[in-house]
């Protein structure tokens, strides 16, 4: 995911804007927030659509579904091992959007630490 300006000092630029608007939507489904949750709390970071139907209740065309949206907005990547493909957060795309929302106070500090 390309680097988006901060929401401070200067308006966001257009392009920046529909970026970010892309990862938001992405972001604004309950069972892709749980997708993510289930995702960074699995022991080595990483789950298949298989390891994720069960915690879901969702069926595997439905959950490979909300996989594919979060990949293609840049949250997740994929490795594929086999026949079987595997999914990690991307943290840089976390990062950039956890800063771009964080207060320009509360990041300075955070900086500090």
């Amino acid at each position: 995911m390309p680097v988006i300006s901060p929401l401070v000092g200067e308006p966001i630029k257009r392009a920046d804007a529909e970026r970010l608007a892309g990862v938001l939507k992405a972001f604004a489904d309950p069972a892709r927030l749980r997708l993510l949750s289930l995702i960074q709390s699995a022991p080595e970071g990483e789950a298949s659509v298989s390891d994720l139907t069960a915690p879901l209740g969702l069926s595997q065309p439905t959950v490979s579904h909300h996989l594919r949206i979060l990949t293609e907005a840049g949250v997740l990547e994929r490795e594929k091992r086999g026949v079987w493909a595997y999914y990690r957060l991307v943290p840089s795309a976390i990062a950039a959007i956890a800063d771009l929302l964080t207060p320009p106070r509360k990041r300075a500090t955070k900086r500090a630490r």
